[in-house]
């Protein structure tokens, strides 16, 4: 991420999830205001091609039938060198599919949920089978709904940074995507433009100022808030149902947790205490 943000002058950069040495793959980065939501992808889904090595011979049903038991939630614990408390914790896997069985090497591809590790799975799937296994390769090919389609090496970055200042050239608009993208996997909540400055501010949502609510969300669930104009505003947690804020006519609706617009954005329309 540093690297992009020499690449285009801004002062800060952050990258959504960390990748291994040697694993390679889908790593966004978020410049400037945009790192206030980066964080957001480490809950998102993600999607990987892993190749899995035994560590003895098994026949193609033990494997398969194996690894088809660790379709939906599963418990894992962290490994040692994660730089996370090691507490076993539970994840949905949501497909994990064969590719291509050779020899010892499995060749699979797997969905699942932020926080998965990999490398425990396929140590997991390796005592399910009863001969053990490790992860020998590791692809990221999707974080939220960033694919291995969007991905760009730093050299690409570079020449269509160049390229825009010498020539207008648009390429770069490939590049850069609004922030937004990072709140795509998020149930929204869509705000009033007079409600807009006061949670800029800091201030939570009233109910006066919802407009439209997704469906789905109960309360403590991680909401997105934005305009009209599909605006990300901030990131709040429900305090409400999305019955309870269809129904009632007052009461806070959203806690606002983090701002993302940035202040003045839109008309200041309510009253300072």
């Amino acid at each position: 991420s540093a690297w992009v943000r020499d690449i285009f002058g801004v002062e800060k950069a952050g990258h959504g999830g960390t990748l291994d040495p040697n694993v390679t793959g889908v790593l966004p980065v978020a410049l400037s205001n945009a790192t206030k939501a980066i964080g957001l992808l480490h809950s998102a889904g993600k999607e990987y091609v892993a190749v899995m090595r035994l560590h003895g011979d098994a026949r193609e049903d033990e494997i398969r039938k194996a690894c088809s038991r660790f379709v939906g939630k599963i418990r894992q614990t962290p490994p040692r060198e994660a730089a996370v408390k090691r507490v076993e914790r539970e994840r949905e896997i949501y497909y994990l599919d064969i590719l291509e069985i050779k020899g010892r090497d499995v060749l699979f591809r797997v969905g699942c949920e932020g926080g998965t590790y990999i490398r425990v799975l396929c140590e997991d799937i390796g005592k399910e089978i009863g001969c053990g296994a490790h992860m020998h390769e590791l692809r990221r090919t999707r974080s939220g709904i960033f694919e291995e389609k969007d991905v760009h090496t730093l050299h690409d970055i570079l020449d269509a940074y160049i390229f825009w200042k010498e020539d207008g050239d648009e390429e770069i608009k490939n590049i850069i995507r609004p922030m937004e993208d990072l709140l795509s996997h998020l149930p929204t909540v869509v705000v009033r433009d007079s409600a807009v400055d006061a949670i800029c501010h800091g201030a939570s949502l009233a109910l006066p100022g919802v407009l439209q609510v997704d469906t789905g969300i109960e309360k403590d669930t991680i909401v997105a808030v934005k305009t009209l104009k599909g605006e990300g505003v901030a990131i709040g947690t429900a305090l409400m149902s999305t019955r309870e804020m269809m129904e009632r006519d007052a009461g806070i609706a959203v806690n606002t947790t983090r701002v993302l617009m940035r202040k003045g954005t839109y008309p200041p329309m309510w009253k300072k205490k």
